[in-house]
């Protein structure tokens, strides 16, 4: 039999500690917890526990990465206005919006983000954009069109708007420069409730409702929308994060019941990941395909606190060995 040594040209080390970085193929030995543990690429993504949120809530939205979240607005039993940063671990307290409200676009990173249009307390909702520098919120420029239940993708100086809901649903587009909006092509599939991911010149949206769930996706190239390749499960009021090439799917509601589903996008068709420990729809979403972000949400009966971060297929993870 080939012994570790052989195979991998290197012996099993003996640490106190887990390595703060190890690679593919590392093996060592925790003499503190006393377990054996090695790292390796996953062949199916897999979501894991995060830090909750500090304030329990649904209809909010995100931007940034897994280690640089932002998580703002949505609904307690009211509309808040609140903001929350994630490091990877845990969350912290940020600036408060303007606005209270759900429902709403975000774009952009922890400290350049972006949130637009959503819903306050009447129909068809707002139209206002407020911009965060990492501390604080600012007014922006005005969207067209005010709505709720839309896609968002993009920067805080190269935003994008897309569907939603007004008294009916939309299709319009629009654009955002870091002062003002501006119109874009139309979707296709006029529906609200969907997700998108990607950047302003190739944008990602997908899913939403139209008179029922829908799993159409369309890709934006900074003009117009193409059809892409269908979800294989119709829903809405998912998350979404990534890219066009590599975009990820995840939570939602398929008819009226919360969906723990993940799915990632190559650019043509997408294939099923792993499954969120909680289904929920309302969630917000941030990160990219192999290291997304998905935190609070509504389950159907009660809104959410907790964070849940993905590691898409083939990302590095640390696996215990365990005897058989």
């Amino acid at each position: 039999m080939s012994t570790y040594y052989q195979i991998f040209g290197g012996k099993v080390n003996v640490v106190s500690a887990d390595p703060s970085n190890p690679i593919e193929g590392q093996m060592w030995y925790n003499t503190t917890t006393e377990i054996l543990k090695y790292r390796a690429a996953t062949t199916v993504g897999a979501w894991a526990s995060g830090g909750n949120i500090g304030t329990v809530r649904r209809g909010l939205t995100g931007a940034g990465t897994q280690t640089a979240g932002l998580g703002f607005g949505g609904r307690t039993t009211v509309v808040v206005a609140n903001t929350e940063e994630y490091d990877g671990t845990s969350w912290t307290a940020g600036g408060t919006m303007a606005t209270a409200r759900e429902l709403l676009g975000g774009a952009g990173t922890q400290t350049a983000g972006l949130g637009f249009g959503g819903y306050t307390t009447a129909l068809p909702g707002v139209n206002t954009t407020e911009e965060y520098d990492g501390t604080s919120w600012t007014s922006g420029g005005n969207l067209g069109t005010a709505r709720w239940q839309l896609g968002g993708a993009g920067l805080q100086t190269s935003g994008l708007a897309f569907g939603g809901q007004t008294t009916v649903n939309v299709n319009n587009t629009e654009e955002y420069d870091g002062t003002s909006w501006t119109s874009g092509g139309n979707l296709g599939t006029t529906r609200r409730g969907l997700a998108g991911c990607g950047t302003q010149t190739a944008g990602l949206a997908f899913a939403g409702f139209t008179t029922v769930a829908s799993n159409a996706t369309e890709e934006y190239d900074g003009s117009s929308w193409a059809g892409g390749g269908n979800l294989g499960t119709a829903r809405y009021q998912l998350a979404g994060a990534g890219t066009q090439t590599t975009g990820l799917a995840f939570g939602g509601s398929a008819a009226t019941v919360a969906s723990a589903s993940t799915e990632e996008y190559n650019g043509t068709s997408w294939t099923a990941g792993g499954t969120m420990a909680t289904a929920r729809r309302q969630l917000g979403g941030a990160g990219t395909q192999t290291a997304g972000l998905g935190f609070g949400g509504f389950d159907n009966s009660t809104n959410q606190a907790g964070t849940e971060e993905y590691s898409g297929a083939g990302s590095p993870v640390t696996r215990t060995v365990t005897a058989t």
